[in-house]
């Protein structure tokens, strides 16, 4: 993948796909680094899946035989100087980790990450949050769609033209007001 940005969505979708009820997406740039965290309350994995996770041969998809989303993360991260972590346990969800050294040469771009937000925002399955936070030297943004759904009422669907067009216009200026 191209931008950091995509390797987010793959994985913000894996923990839906995981059952997950909250999901939170971090980007953070400090100290020359950047972190991408996911981090969520689904299933988990079990112990040996876990180790096995960034085999591009390991995947539960049954539409194919690879999953190459956390493999190409690892490389990604580790041709920077950087580093993979991904924590889990069953029945208490899971935690992915990635850091850049942000000044690598090889470091990939972020990418459109209100854009990234914005789409998963729209496509959150029924009964799940999200938050994003993004924090750099110059502060901090948070999208919270539980925060959102309260001033919204439970009658207005995030999918909504009207809200996804905020939702964007929201995100980009929170990432604009940090950059």
């Amino acid at each position: 993948m191209k931008e950091l940005s995509l390797h987010m969505l793959d994985i913000a979708q894996n923990s839906f796909a995981a059952g997950a009820a909250h999901v939170g997406l971090t980007v953070e740039e400090a100290g020359g680094w950047l972190t991408l965290t996911v981090a969520d309350d689904g299933k988990g994995m079990s112990p040996d899946f876990l180790a096995s996770v960034t085999d591009p041969f390991t995947t539960t998809r049954t539409t194919r035989k690879v999953g190459l989303g956390l493999p190409l993360l690892r490389m990604a991260a580790e041709l920077t100087g950087g580093t993979l972590d991904i924590q889990s346990q069953l029945g208490r969800g899971t935690t992915v980790t990635a850091r850049f050294r942000a000044d690598h040469i090889d470091c990939p771009p972020l990418g459109d990450m209100a854009g990234t937000v914005s789409l998963l925002v729209q496509g959150l399955p029924d009964g799940v949050e999200l938050v994003y936070t993004r924090r750099t030297p110059k502060g901090e943004f948070r999208l919270d769609t539980g925060e959102i759904r309260e001033i919204l009422g439970p009658d207005v669907p995030l999918s909504t033209p009207d809200v996804a067009q905020w939702v964007r216009g929201y995100a980009d200026e929170g990432e604009q007001s940090v950059m």
